[in-house]
């Protein structure tokens, strides 16, 4: 009887998430778009967050919420209790990238910063963490202002740095758990540049990558370039090397395994008769699990130490493997906690709108909230954001739709927003009744 009950109660709520939500967002639209244009308009670097995250926390504290700011840098921590029940985290990340942007609308970003090594840079964002921000809010005023349909407590933060990796790990190291809870789930969504509006991806699992970024230094000797035999030519060893690591990859990893490495920068020398005396090479590294990673990153070693040998260089002088501090560990969305949310996502959007997608080798710092020792389950699922009329002229004319870090990619604003908010909201609802 007892989960008979439960279940009428679960399918009322369901009925009921979606006639508020078509009702009560649209309300709320208009404001949303306008403070989506004005982040779209004036967005910031990494680390450079100041009036994004002043807007933020200043909205948030509007809305009921107990803000702390400037944690971890630039984040922001906004608290709502509401009854007993499950804690939650609910993340969007604030930083825009150093692009200049073509999109052509009137709300374009003409922004300029300095970023954190001394350069100046135009600023967009292209990865759709204006319409991240924009949702987040929206979502925290209709759970703010819908108390009855969800109980317990929300950890709603806003994070710096996610395209440099870092902001994730200085919230936490900051003591994100120790300060303030540890959440039950954590939940996340990011924008899907391939995908309609009104649908939603997600991936079960391993959904992104780790993500290294690494670079090594090939040292010979300089010389004349019509005395090679007096040389050590750094970029015919470099060259070398990078023939030799595609065999890393394809047979030392298992074909079940994905791994992937892409050297994307090699600089060396200043005239065609010089053979200089270093060479450069910058490189990322991806896998899924700890054992691919680590294996990944012994043997780029191991033959970078074994070309230098067949050039005899001088011990002292071999390559060494320096990771930058950017790292990203592999995003695995908790499989229990997907089925919970996708549920509702399915009852709210329909079945048809819902898509399991593959992994991809993309990378995400929201992964770090599930990485620490208290093993909080995380899950971050797909918004669509093309229009119906883009989507179809893409189809009949086969060209290609703007890619996230696109200098041309926008999403469509308004029904982005309004889905984003449905799909959040609904989630939280719904793992407030399980």
């Amino acid at each position: 009887m007892k989960k008979l009950v439960l279940l009428l109660a679960l399918v009322f709520a369901g009925i009921q998430i979606k006639a508020q939500n078509v009702n009560d967002i649209k309300k709320m639209l208009p404001e949303l778009v306008k403070i989506y244009k004005h982040i779209h308009q004036h967005p910031e670097l990494s680390y450079m967050e100041f009036k994004t995250s002043k807007l933020l926390a200043d909205k948030m504290r509007s809305f009921g919420f107990k803000v702390t700011e400037h944690f971890g840098g630039t984040g922001v921590v906004a608290i709502l209790k509401n009854g007993k029940g499950p804690k939650i985290l609910i993340r969007t990340d604030m930083d825009a990238l150093p692009i200049l942007e073509k999109t052509g609308v009137p709300y374009a970003s003409k922004e300029r910063q300095v970023d954190v090594e001394g350069v100046e840079q135009p600023v967009m964002h292209a990865c759709g963490h204006d319409i991240h921000m924009t949702v987040w809010l929206g979502t925290a005023k209709y759970l703010a202002t819908h108390k009855k349909q969800w109980h317990g407590t929300l950890m709603m933060i806003a994070q710096p740095a996610e395209e440099r990796g870092g902001g994730a790990a200085a919230m936490l190291k900051a003591g994100l758990y120790k300060k303030f809870f540890v959440p039950d789930y954590a939940i996340a969504l990011h924008v899907n540049s391939s995908l309609e509006v009104g649908k939603i991806s997600y991936c079960p699992g391993y959904a992104m990558a780790n993500v290294d970024m690494a670079r090594m230094t090939f040292t010979g000797r300089g010389g004349h370039g019509a005395y090679p035999h007096k040389t050590i030519d750094p970029i015919v060893m470099a060259a070398q090397f990078i023939t030799d690591m595609q065999t890393i990859v394809s047979r030392e990893i298992s074909p079940v395994d994905p791994a992937v490495i892409t050297v994307g920068s090699i600089h060396g020398g200043t005239k065609g008769n010089v053979i200089p005396s270093t060479v450069d090479l910058e490189f990322t590294i991806r896998s899924y699990t700890d054992e691919v990673r680590n294996h990944l990153l012994e043997a780029l070693q191991r033959k970078a130490n074994a070309t230098a040998a067949a050039f005899n260089v001088p011990k002292k002088d071999y390559p060494v493997l320096k990771l930058k501090d950017t790292y990203t560990p592999a995003l695995y969305n908790d499989p229990k906690l997907v089925e919970k949310v996708i549920g509702g996502f399915k009852k709210v959007f329909g079945e048809e709108n819902v898509i399991k997608t593959k992994p991809v080798m993309g990378g995400e710092d929201f992964s770090r909230y599930g990485r620490t020792g208290e093993k909080v389950p995380v899950f971050m699922y797909g918004l669509g954001i093309v229009s119906h009329e883009k989507m179809e002229h893409a189809k009949k004319t086969g060209e290609k739709l703007p890619s996230l870090h696109s200098d041309k990619m926008l999403p469509d604003a308004e029904p982005s927003i309004y889905n984003g908010i449905k799909a959040m909201t609904n989630a939280v609802i719904t793992l407030s009744h399980k």
